[in-house]
C-alpha cells in the first residue's frame, strides 16, 4: 500500500518537518506494518530513516490525542534510560496528516511472532535462553523506574487502580460485543469480591510481550528497544508481568509467540517456562509473584 491510499499527505508531512526542524529536504514515506490500533510510517529523509505513529484517522479526539501522551511518555522513559525510541517532534493538528502523530527514530532489528523468530534469532539455538532472561531483565528495569518525578506522575491515575479494572475492561467489551459470553457477569463479580490488595504502584507498560519489544540484529538476541507506549500508566506491575506470561510459549499455549512448535521458534531445550520466568522476576524484585499461568482463555 502506497502512503497516498493511507492518506499521508507527504508534501504537508514534508513542510511541516522542514518548519519543526529548520532544516528543509525530500522526504520519502512507506507504510510498515505493524503499530497496533495506530498507523507506522517509515520515513527516509537526509540519508537517516525515521518512524512516524499516526492515530487511526477516524479516530475521535480523545483518542486521537492519546499518541501526544504516549510522545511523552517514551521521551520520559527515555530519559530515565529506559531502551527506547527517541523522539523527534510531535503534533495533535490533524491538517497535517489527518490525525495526531509523532515521529521517533528508526531502530533497526526485528520483532518475534506467533510463526517464529526472525532469521538472525535462528542461528544459535543455544542462546534462546537469553530470549526469555531479556525480556524479564528488561521488564524488571521498566518497573524500577522513579515514575514520581516523571510526566507519569501527570498522565496517570494511580491510586485505586485495581479496584476500577473490572469496571473498565467490561466498559471496554461492551464497545466490541457482538454475541453474549457465558460466564463474564459472574467472572466480574468474583474478581470484585477477591480484589488483591493494592500493591506496588510502578510505570505499567500496558502490553508488554514478545512482539512489542525489537531484537537486535545481530546475535546473541538483545532487546534493542521497547515500542507500544499507547496504553502505559502507573500500576500494579505483576499485570504487566502476568501478560506477558499469556503469550509465553509453554507447552500447549495456543497463542504463544515464537512457539518451539512453530516452524522457526525458540528451540525447546532452552526456552524456559512461565514458571521460571516468574521466578527469575520475583528474585530481582523481591515481590510477591502469585500468578497462575495455568489458565488460560
Amino acid at each position: 500500500m502506497s502512503a497516498a491510499a493511507t492518506g499521508f499527505d507527504i508534501d504537508r508531512f514534508r513542510d511541516w518537518l522542514a518548519e519543526t526542524t529548520g532544516v528543509a529536504a525530500d522526504v520519502s514515506v512507506t507504510p510498515i506494518r505493524g503499530g497496533g490500533s495506530c498507523e507506522m510510517f517509515r520515513v527516509d529523509r537526509l540519508g537517516q530513516p525515521w518512524m512516524v505513529r499516526r492515530a487511526p484517522v477516524a479516530a475521535v479526539s480523545d483518542t486521537a490525542h492519546q499518541v501526544v501522551r504516549e510522545a511523552r511518555i517514551i521521551q520520559a522513559l527515555g530519559a530515565a534510560g529506559m531502551p527506547v525510541p527517541a523522539v523527534l517532534a510531535c503534533s495533535d493538528d490533524p491538517t497535517i496528516l489527518g490525525a495526531a502523530f509523532f515521529v521517533m527514530s528508526y531502530v533497526d532489528g526485528a520483532v518475534i511472532r506467533r510463526d517464529g523468530l526472525p532469521a538472525t534469532l535462528q542461528r544459535d539455538p543455544s542462546s534462546h535462553g537469553r530470549i526469555g532472561e531479556q525480556l524479564i531483565d528488561t521488564l524488571v528495569r521498566l518497573h524500577a523506574i522513579d515514575w514520581t518525578d516523571t510526566a507519569l506522575a501527570e498522565l496517570s491515575h494511580p491510586h485505586g487502580f485495581l479496584a476500577r479494572q473490572v469496571d473498565r475492561w467490561l466498559a471496554q467489551l461492551e464497545g466490541y460485543r457482538t454475541r453474549d459470553l457465558t460466564g463474564v457477569d459472574e467472572l466480574a463479580d468474583w474478581l470484585r469480591e477477591n480484589l488483591p490488595a493494592a500493591g506496588d504502584l510502578t510505570v505499567m507498560h500496558g502490553d508488554y510481550k514478545l512482539d512489542n519489544v525489537i531484537w537486535a540484529p545481530t546475535p546473541p538476541p538483545r532487546i534493542a528497544c521497547v515500542v507500544d507506549f499507547e496504553m502505559t500508566t502507573v500500576g500494579d506491575p505483576l499485570i504487566d508481568l502476568a501478560w506477558a506470561m499469556i503469550f509465553w510459549p509453554d507447552r500447549g499455549n495456543l497463542i504463544a509467540l515464537g512457539s518451539p512448535d512453530a516452524p522457526h521458534g525458540i528451540d525447546r531445550a532452552h526456552c524456559q517456562t512461565s514458571g521460571q520466568l516468574i521466578a527469575r522476576y520475583a528474585e530481582s524484585t523481591g515481590r510477591d509473584c502469585p500468578i497462575s499461568t495455568g489458565i488460560r482463555c
